[in-house]
């Protein structure tokens, strides 16, 4: 099966924790119609009452998110079909930012350019001490265009800045948590998985019209995010043409 047609996001909930798995077996890196999926559950989940409090994970252990599928990026000859492939990022990180419950992110893993902007729409996102952080875009011919609000949102321009320009460099989880990406680290997921469900647990109980309006507050001054990511999709839609970037994810995908 084409790497573009695989994957699938799946959701469950128990006990007013409603729990999101995405997968994809190249690391996590996501095509177009499972970001759409992933946006979807999040947006349905966020008037569903049987869920409080929403828990977004990815399957596997190696890697939480690698991104972009660089076989659907190859594959983009045209600006419009270049904008809806990056608007599938944007439309996720409006699904979190847009849900009235609140979001916590599992990242067991290493998380590259959209998975560190996955990581940055959550609420309160926890991690293993092998997620390390990578914008890797300008690597590739593009730039962290469409996570970079949210990245910036969560941990500072500067700190966004050296992830952004230094793009073929990890950081630890170490660094991701100092600078405020990841609330706490775990040595096991085991230990980061015992963590989340007392949190959730705990929120379960809490008032749902105060952690709605408290999402609010956490939010305050980013209600231009939908134009403003279409915008930064564009952006990415136009160099995704040039071959320069072309033969740089080329490049990329022969390592």
């Amino acid at each position: 099966m084409n790497a573009v047609n695989q994957g699938d996001v799946q959701y469950s909930t128990e006990n007013g924790i409603a729990t999101v798995e995405f997968y994809h077996p190249l690391s996590n890196s996501l095509p177009g119609k499972v970001l759409a999926k992933l946006a979807n559950t999040i947006t349905e989940l966020g008037s569903n009452d049987e869920a409080l409090v929403i828990i977004v994970r990815s399957a596997g252990e190696r890697a939480f998110c690698a991104g972009a599928s660089f076989d659907e990026l190859v594959a983009i000859d045209d600006l419009e079909v270049g904008k809806v492939f990056f608007s599938g990022f944007a439309n996720v990180i409006n699904a979190c930012r847009k849900c009235p419950k609140l979001i916590i992110g599992r990242v067991q893993g290493k998380a590259v350019g959209g998975g560190v902007g996955f990581a940055s729409a959550f609420d309160y996102t926890m991690a293993t001490k092998f997620a390390s952080v990578k914008l890797s875009e300008l690597a590739v011919g593009i730039g962290p265009f469409v996570v970079g609000p949210a990245v910036e949102r969560k941990i500072g321009l500067s700190a966004m800045s050296q992830l952004a320009i230094d793009a073929t460099e990890w950081q630890t989880a170490e660094w991701a948590r100092a600078k405020g990406l990841y609330t706490e680290i775990f040595d096991t997921a085991d230990e980061m998985d015992q963590a989340i469900q007392t949190l959730a647990n705990k929120l379960c109980k809490s008032n749902p019209e105060a952690m709605r309006l408290l999402k609010q507050v956490f939010w305050e001054g980013t209600e231009h995010w939908d134009t403003l990511l279409a915008e930064r999709a564009a952006m990415s839609g136009q160099l995704i043409l040039s071959d320069f970037t072309k033969n740089a994810i080329n490049s990329f995908k022969k390592k």
